[in-house]
């Protein structure tokens, strides 16, 4: 009897030993996954390009190198084939966000476009969901409160552009005006956060959007004289004539002659207040107003302005480049290098003064390609280069599928987490589908449409015009020589406009004309609420009468 009473506690503890072995196992394993996944630094420059990056090896790599962002590309894979699908900063940020076009995720345009619909899923709101702590510091531009964050500070003056000195922060919930240069001021808070403020037993998603370098490209007091006695230069197609392009290309308003006042850091008058300030500060962003020397030529005035504007830019990528460094370093002084995913992005390129233009918006490359560049020495050889085409709505379902987090949404993006291991699926997408929307406010850029693949580019303009253009990018990839009207290349247009359609169709864009120039004129409302000195601008320039005149 005392034997078997014997046998029944021993048989008792072993059984309450075993579960609590298991139990113990379990909480290993949890603990020892948690610690598996990544952790991921997004960091998003606005309207930074690849021409302005020395890791690309373009005109400036020598005169305006920037040593941290090529930190991340020898440490990384550097991609020049990832493509923007509308290459406007709140319609990118909204495509990265969801993972699916403008005509899904409802932003199609800046001006007129509206709020982000904050309620649709973004993801963020999934790394949240599994266990990251996530924080959001710097540019947001979507006009609804960010979503998926356990700390937000974004620019919230401006008209959701921010300011470069001293600018108002939505820090959680309340505008707080901080004092300094929103560049450093924006890594601050990063830096904080990760040393101070998040749990460090718990992987992180930073989402790190730096207002520089968007105009008006205002460098920090430090590096304003930074290239003062240096003519920088000029990139191939400074002086296009747009021969074969008149419509389109031909018929902006982002050329270099439409610089204003402002842009050219020309002082304001003392006296001018208001409207009359505004006024006088953005003189040269319209028609037939040409800012420049008293007595220059036309030839000088052109390089005057390029001189003026290319100078502060790459001063405002180089505090960009600073920062980008001393958020490199922590990593470096943590041992969390090793297990961070590092992204290194824009919302879409930007002209420096390639085809004469500024700014963005067309389906051509410089505008197109964003640069893109990620770290994470566990999955991503170091040094290596990638040609494959992506888009920006493949980094969602990349940044989820490189954190181990599944989910049930639907993304018209693909992971191409294979494709930083070095392996490109044999069924990977040979083209992507374009489409801009906005017009005629700012630049008067024609909407359109198009297909890009590694060789060609197709291109629909529609809004007032019927107008399609081809180019050969082996043959001809400054895309100077629209191909559209030569019979050489019939098979190729009959063959592109096939593959257009199709895209459409996958993309369920497939509708008429009459439909898209319904959205471009459609006025969905403001990013905000309250005009301020940026929100009024296009009621000057456009010769509208403003409801709420600035005092």
């Amino acid at each position: 009897m005392l034997k078997q009473i014997n046998l029944t506690i021993i048989s008792a503890l072993l059984l309450i030993s075993c579960k609590e072995i298991n139990k113990d196992v379990a909480v290993n394993e949890t603990v020892s996954e948690g610690k598996s996944r990544p952790n991921i630094i997004y960091i998003m420059a606005d309207d930074l390009t690849t021409q302005a990056i020395s890791a690309y090896e373009g005109i400036y790599k020598n005169v305006a190198p920037t040593p941290n962002i090529d930190r991340i590309a020898k440490n990384g894979m550097l991609f020049q084939d990832v493509l923007c699908t509308n290459a406007i900063c709140g319609p990118s940020r909204a495509a990265i966000l969801t993972g699916n076009y403008s005509n899904l995720n409802g932003y199609y345009k800046n001006e007129s476009g509206g709020k982000f619909d904050a309620s649709q899923w973004t993801f963020p709101q999934e790394f949240q969901k599994n266990g990251y702590q996530t924080s959001l510091f710097g540019k947001w531009h979507l006009g609804s409160e960010p979503q998926g964050f356990n700390v937000f500070k974004y620019h919230n003056a401006a008209g959701q552009q921010g300011l470069y000195w001293d600018p108002v922060y939505n820090e959680n919930g309340i505008d707080i005006k901080e004092k300094g240069y929103a560049t450093n001021l924006t890594t601050n808070f990063a830096l904080n956060w990760l040393s101070e403020e998040r749990k460090q037993d718990a992987p992180f998603l930073m989402v790190l959007q730096y207002k520089a370098p968007h105009r008006p490209w205002e460098p920090d007091s430090k590096y304003e004289t930074l290239w003062e006695d240096v003519d920088m230069p000029y990139p191939a197609t400074f002086n296009d004539d747009y021969q074969g392009r008149e419509l389109t290309a031909g018929d902006t308003e982002m050329t270099i002659d439409y610089f204003s006042r402002r842009d050219m850091k020309l002082k304001v008058p003392g006296n001018l207040k208001g409207t009359e300030k505004i006024k006088w500060d953005f003189f040269g962003a319209k028609p037939g107003e040409i800012v420049q020397p008293e007595g220059m030529t036309k030839e000088a005035g052109k390089k005057w302005r390029y001189q003026t504007f290319i100078k502060d830019y790459l001063a405002c990528i180089k505090s960009v480049d600073d920062n980008i460094g001393r958020v490199l370093d922590y990593l470096d002084q943590n041992n969390l290098t090793e297990n961070t995913v590092i992204v290194l992005t824009s919302d879409q390129g930007f002209y420096l003064g390639d085809h004469g233009f500024f700014d963005k918006r067309f389906i051509y490359e410089e505008s197109l390609r964003m640069p893109f560049i990620v770290s994470y020495p566990k999955k991503v050889k170091a040094g290596t280069e990638n040609n494959d085409i992506i888009t920006n709505i493949d980094f969602a379902p990349t940044l989820l599928d490189l954190a181990q987090i599944k989910t049930g949404q639907k993304m018209q993006g693909q992971s191409f987490k294979s494709i930083l291991e070095g392996k490109t699926p044999a069924d990977w997408q040979q083209a992507m589908y374009y489409h801009y929307y906005e017009f005629p406010y700012w630049h008067h850029v024609q909407p359109h449409y198009g297909i890009r693949t590694q060789k060609y580019t197709l291109a629909h303009f529609y809004y007032n015009i019927d107008v399609w253009e081809l180019y050969d990018l082996e043959k001809d990839p400054n895309q100077m020589q629209n191909l559209i009207d030569n019979p050489e290349y019939a098979d190729v247009v009959q063959d592109l406009k096939k593959q257009l359609i199709n895209l459409m169709v996958k993309y369920e864009d497939n509708k008429s004309l009459t439909d898209f120039r319904t959205i471009t004129d459609t006025d969905f409302g403001s990013i905000v609420d309250i005009k301020d000195e940026e929100t009024s601008v296009q009621d000057i320039l456009t010769n509208r009468n403003s409801d709420n005149e600035i005092p």
